[in-house]
């Protein structure tokens, strides 16, 4: 990915995404804003430049992977656009998503998609405070027989997230972005 590229994703998250005021997060913790990404992995220019941020980052980082995926819901357009992303680089990368639980009808499975089994995963996640989602994913993965060997999110709060992860699960951490590279 170009610097241009990388700028005008940044850019692009800060105007779409950033909304300044009191909120309570998904981890019940109050912040003086939220970065509802949601705004940006669904718009139509930003979702392939975090496809190829992402990809970009992971090979930096000398992770590889067969598949991408989260806690849904958060996460499932972070796993396609790296999927597509992947697609228009030539190469085969998968998107699952993980639910909370197993279901308990049907097939019963807690990841849906193509299988993890035996595949060398990524935990991919919007933006992170506590760790929390992405921890639930890789519990998910790993029951369903799936090597998780990194996790990845578009912004990291610093709050935390990166030290829990590196600790509970023993993967590496990536963020593309941190609240200080988005002026917070």
């Amino acid at each position: 990915m170009t610097s241009n590229e990388r700028a005008r994703l940044q850019q692009l998250i800060s105007d779409l995404a950033v909304v300044r005021g009191k909120v309570i997060l998904s981890s019940g913790k109050e912040a003086d804003y939220y970065v509802d990404l949601r705004r940006v992995t669904l718009h139509h220019e930003a979702s392939i430049l975090i496809g190829r941020q992402l990809l970009t980052a992971c090979d930096d980082a000398g992770v590889s992977f067969a598949a991408a995926g989260g806690l849904t819901m958060g996460a499932d357009p972070v796993g396609t656009a790296i999927m597509h992303a992947a697609r228009e680089a030539g190469r085969e990368i998968d998107a699952f998503v993980v639910r909370k639980a197993a279901k308990d009808y049907g097939m019963g499975r807690q990841v849906e998609g193509p299988g993890v089994e035996g595949r060398d995963v990524l935990i991919v996640e919007d933006t992170s405070t506590t760790g929390g989602s992405a921890l639930t994913a890789v519990e998910g993965v790993r029951k369903a027989g799936g090597n998780v060997v990194a996790v990845a999110v578009i912004v990291d709060r610093d709050t935390g997230a990166a030290e829990r992860i590196k600790e509970e699960a023993g993967v590496p951490y990536i963020a593309l972005f941190s609240k200080h590279d988005l002026g917070l």
